[in-house]
C-alpha cells in the first residue's frame, strides 16, 4: 500500500506499507512494515510526513498484529513522537540457511505495538528478502 502526497500534478511525499512476518518468542507476527518515508526537501516541515503515517497507521490497527519500521537517526525522532517504539534486543534475520544476526540494524528499528504485548529487549527476526533485510 502506498500513501501518496501531491502537490497540483508534482509527487512530493511518498510512504509504503507491505506485509512482513517478523518473529517474536516463536511467533510469527503479521507485521505491517512501513518503508520508504519522504517528502522532497523543499515540501518538510508541513505535516505531510504527519498525514501519510496517519493513513498507514490506520490500516496498520486494522489488518495487522505489529507495525515495524527501520528509521535513520534523522527520522527516529519523528517516529518516537507517534508512539513507534524502539527496539532494545538483537535484530537477526531467517536466510535461507537459517537466523543470521543484523547487529548494524541494532537500534533501528521501531515498532507499534498492536495485538501482542512485546518485550522491546528480546529477540526480533525479520523474513528473508533481497536487498534491504529491515
Amino acid at each position: 500500500m502506498h500513501a501518496l502526497v501531491w502537490d497540483d500534478a508534482e509527487l512530493i511525499g511518498h510512504a509504503s506499507l507491505v506485509q512482513r512476518r517478523l518473529l517474536y518468542r516463536g511467533r510469527a507476527l503479521r507485521t505491517g512494515y512501513v518503508e520508504g518515508v519522504g517528502v522532497r526537501a523543499d515540501h518538510r516541515r508541513r505535516g505531510h510526513a504527519a498525514a501519510m503515517m496517519d493513513a498507514l497507521e490506520r490500516v496498520l490497527r486494522g489488518a495487522y498484529e505489529l507495525g515495524a519500521l527501520g528509521a535513520t537517526d534523522e527520522g527516529a525522532k519523528f517516529y518516537a513522537e507517534r508512539g513507534w517504539k524502539r527496539w532494545r534486543g538483537p535484530t537477526s534475520t531467517l536466510t535461507p540457511s537459517g537466523i543470521a544476526r543484523t547487529e548494524n540494524d541494532d537500534g533501528a528499528i521501531y515498532v507499534l505495538e498492536l495485538e501482542v504485548p512485546l518485550d522491546l529487549a528480546g529477540e526480533l527476526t525479520c523474513d528473508w528478502r533481497d536487498g534491504d533485510l529491515w
